[in-house]
């Protein structure tokens, strides 16, 4: 991503030595308006604060090899968590973004807030001590949360669908900064997922890309000119509620009617297959009483064929594929990244909502876009978050 506008200078440089890799002092001059004596003695000033690190020699264009500089990948650690409906996790990353541990659990209907945040902190605690980091040597925590949010004060609003009750003005950032005595960060998940995406597809230099995460709502994302573009609240799932059937059908009795909600998400597939197993459709799934069929079950049908389920998904993926179509003729990115729970559970709905979608879209050679399910996939919203904290560090 560009550097942020507001970072010291020390910080953008930072920043793009972080982006690139590693950089020469040549290769920052072209970025920045600096003399080479003042670059010199940048380099120099972050070298001894042990921000960046020489890792080798460059190719000689004439003149000396120059020195490449990297940044010091343990520096300081990061934490990114991601809080989701069905599962959430927590990473440990060094300043490179390499994964250093991951741990991932369930969320039932006993992870409260207070709950979740202990089960954080002992999980932020016991990934410490594996790897033998004092607690003084981490930036932060970075939080990708499912929405609505008031990400300025740290709080989750009033997000549906969560197993367990009282997730509802819920400080988080708060809960955790007590627990940890860290700086905390938050930020809608679809952000922190396509952020961290859009750093693992840096080679390919897009500047423009959607994110849509399927799973129990539908939610976006979308970074043009480099930068995430943000609305006026932190509603990330209001995609799910894109009307593609006029008078079509309420997913629970909410929203609006025939929204892309109640066509593609967890929810509404679930509730489809019920209601077939209830009129008497075949399935593998029929010796299960029809309200206790769950997603996990549905998944595991998808896989070994069932024709009923096979079915559902498939026509869940082709009104997913209208949904991207309208984003992408709205939106016009050079990159779509497909995520969440219904495009990991087969390749069939990454294929058919993608087929789907490049039929639908206004035919032009600029508005041809690359489908891709990223190269982070589950990881993505924490090593987003991770990154989105890193982003929002203020170097002296």
């Amino acid at each position: 991503m560009l550097p942020h506008p507001n970072a010291s200078l020390k910080k953008q440089v930072y920043d793009r030595i972080s982006y690139l890799g590693t950089a020469s002092k040549a290769d920052l001059l072209n970025d920045f308006a600096l003399t080479s004596s003042s670059m010199t003695r940048l380099l120099d000033e972050m070298s001894s604060q042990g921000l960046i690190i020489a890792s080798g020699l460059g190719t000689s264009k004439g003149g000396r090899k120059p020195i490449l500089f990297q940044c010091n990948p343990a520096y300081r650690y990061l934490f990114g968590l991601e809080i989701s409906r069905i599962h959430s996790s927590l990473g440990l990353y060094d300043m490179h973004f390499n994964l250093l541990s991951m741990t991932r659990w369930t969320m039932d209907d006993s992870m409260t807030p207070p709950l979740l945040a202990d089960h954080v902190a002992d999980c932020a605690r016991a990934l410490l001590a594996e790897h033998g980091i004092s607690p003084g040597s981490v930036l932060g925590m970075g939080i990708g949360a499912v929405g609505p949010l008031n990400s300025e004060r740290g709080i989750i609003l009033e997000p549906e669908h969560f197993p367990a009750a009282s997730w509802t003005n819920v400080p988080i950032c708060e809960m955790l900064k007590e627990r940890l005595d860290l700086p905390v960060k938050l930020d809608n998940g679809a952000n922190c997922a396509l952020i961290g995406e859009h750093r693992a597809l840096k080679s390919n230099n897009y500047q423009h890309i959607l994110y849509v995460h399927a799973g129990t709502t539908i939610r976006f994302a979308m970074i043009s000119g480099g930068h995430i573009v943000r609305g006026a609240s932190g509603a990330e799932g209001a995609l799910g509620q894109m009307i593609i059937q006029t008078n079509g059908p309420r997913l629970h009795g909410k929203g609006n009617y025939g929204a892309l909600e109640a066509f593609v998400s967890v929810p509404a597939l679930e509730e489809r297959v019920r209601t077939q197993l209830k009129i008497g459709r075949s399935s593998v799934l029929a010796e299960i009483a029809p309200e206790r069929v769950t997603f996990a079950a549905l998944t595991e049908a998808l896989e070994h064929g069932d024709k009923l389920v096979t079915e559902q998904f498939t026509e869940s993926s082709a009104y997913l594929g209208i949904g991207l179509a309208n984003l992408i003729n709205t939106l016009h990115p050079e990159c779509v990244v497909l995520g969440g729970p219904l495009i990991r559970a087969h390749q069939l709905v990454f294929d058919t909502s993608v087929e789907v979608a490049r039929k639908n879209t206004y035919p032009s050679p600029e508005n041809s876009p690359f489908f891709t399910q990223g190269q982070l996939k589950e990881e993505a919203v924490a090593t987003g978050a991770a990154i989105m904290l890193l982003n929002d560090w203020y170097v002296e």
